[in-house]
């Protein structure tokens, strides 16, 4: 064998051979596997940088700036396609049918929502009636939607009636006696409250909006001769706040940046949102580029909230599907008014509020609610099938419980419906011998279960609410518990 001498080593020719070969092919691989482009070898242009950087910071900022924008909708649909002004009271005087496209409403109560503004109005008054002739469930909230105050029988005045004082931040002023006082840490806000049906009855709705009615809101500064509260009817307007996962999200943004002031939490934002053009008292004029950065940001935002939404969270009756409509860390973060120094849930706050609106402070006390978008078998909600859905008897509420259909895209009511629920306050829902009631949720009615009926598009998904209002100690206790919907083959 003839040998190859390498310092101190004598090495076989034909292995050196190999050897010299093996590092040839190793070269040769690593030619060929070099990245194709400088972004993937880590080298970026400056523009290339400047997109990503704009992609980024505006996928975050959606995320964290929903339960504003959420509100702005609202606002603005308010402003443009009614005559309702902020400072006023905008109504749908009977319960909502699809018209109402904001995020996951109650079609068995009816809705009433007034915006205010202190920068403009100084504090506000707002009167709560007693529980009289009625009852109210009324939710006070902040622009980013914090829970201020729940007033109404559930409320923080248990039905006694209240005076509240919404006063702008920093307001150090004497306050008269007599007033809860709120102090917001924004200038802007509203209030959502609704008035409680006995049934669905034309007598009973027309009680109830003039129930509704006997709440007053006004400025302080007119206190000692209070102008009449304007309430304007809205029933037939298409309001639709469902959230736009396009370009425009950034415009509502910029609306509530330039309004209001910064919250110390969100300072970190500040020069985020510049870098998307987003500037306090700074025009925000994005170019066409910049806008199709944002809509595929907002696109991107959107399968990262459906990804969250379809994972969901922590299951309130073991076994189902049934999950509270809020998450636990969102509940405890808001009920500290965003302030514990080593929490701040901003991804769980953008989801809830992607398919929700309005906070309560005092979540279960009032009102509760439930979601799912699963069958018993864990499969998506279709709208072309049919599911049964069993509630026990004996439902743990002092004022009453029902279930509600929502398009499973949007979270708003499915469009074009004559119906999208079924309640224990509507006198033609039929109970059975034990006082239990079977729902129907499919495009068609069941022979017979027509009053029982709620009905679905055939083309789309769709997702249930299960609202407890006056909900009582057995339902957190788990003593009654609520059973997934389950597929109807036949009947």
């Amino acid at each position: 064998m003839r040998l190859f001498r390498i310092g101190p080593f004598a090495v076989p020719v034909i292995a050196l051979f190999l050897m010299l070969s093996g590092c040839q092919r190793a070269a040769e691989q690593a030619t060929d596997t070099k990245p194709t482009s400088e972004v993937e070898s880590g080298k970026y242009t400056r523009e290339q940088l400047a997109e990503r950087t704009v992609h980024r910071r505006a996928v975050e900022a959606f995320i964290w700036g929903l339960p504003a924008v959420n509100y702005d909708l609202m606002l603005q649909e308010m402003l443009t396609k009614t005559p309702g002004k902020v400072g006023e009271v905008i109504y749908w005087g009977k319960p909502l049918d699809w018209h109402n496209q904001t995020l996951t409403p109650n079609p068995d109560t009816l809705y009433f929502m007034a915006f205010f503004n202190t920068r403009d109005s100084g504090p506000m008054v707002l009167e709560i009636p007693p529980a009289d002739t009625g009852a109210l469930n009324c939710n006070i909230v902040t622009v980013w939607q914090m829970p201020l105050e729940d007033a109404g029988k559930l409320g923080v005045d248990k039905g006694a009636g209240a005076k509240f004082l919404i006063v702008p931040p920093g307001y150090d002023k004497a306050v008269p006696r007599g007033y809860n006082v709120l102090r917001p840490d924004t200038f802007a806000g509203y209030m959502l409250y609704r008035s409680n049906l006995q049934s669905h009855s034309e007598s009973d709705i027309a009680d109830s909006v003039a129930y509704g009615k006997r709440v007053k809101f006004y400025p302080l500064s007119q206190a000692a001769n209070p102008p009449a509260t304007v309430f304007t009817d809205v029933q037939s307007v298409d309001f639709d706040s469902t959230i736009r996962y396009d370009a425009s999200f950034f415009e509502g943004l910029n609306r509530v940046v330039q309004s209001e002031p910064w919250q110390p939490r969100d300072r970190a934002l500040i020069d985020m949102l510049k870098s998307l053009g987003i500037e306090k008292d700074r025009p925000f004029n994005p170019d066409a580029a910049t806008k199709k950065i944002f809509d595929a940001a907002a696109l991107e935002a959107k399968a990262w909230l459906d990804d969250k939404y379809e994972a969901g969270w922590s299951i309130f009756f073991d076994g189902t599907h049934w999950r509270a409509a809020a998450p636990a860390p969102l509940i405890k973060a808001a009920q500290a008014e965003f302030n514990e120094p080593n929490d701040y849930p901003i991804d769980v706050r953008g989801l809830t509020y992607s398919f929700a609106y309005i906070g309560l402070k005092r979540l279960g006390a009032g009102q509760f609610y439930l979601i799912s978008i699963a069958d018993k078998n864990g499969k998506t909600l279709d709208g072309g099938k049919q599911y049964r859905l069993h509630v026990p008897p004996n439902v743990p509420v002092d004022q009453y419980w029902s279930v509600t259909v929502y398009d499973r895209e949007t979270h708003a009511l499915v469009k074009n419906m004559s119906r999208a629920s079924r309640a224990s306050n509507n006198s033609q829902v039929q109970k059975n011998d034990d006082g239990s009631v079977d729902l129907y949720f499919g495009p068609s009615a069941p022979a017979g279960k027509e009053s029982n009926w709620v009905p679905t598009d055939s083309k789309r998904e769709f997702e249930l609410m299960f609202r407890l209002y006056g909900p009582k100690k057995e339902l957190f206790d788990k003593a009654w518990t609520l059973a997934d919907a389950e597929l109807v083959t036949s009947m």
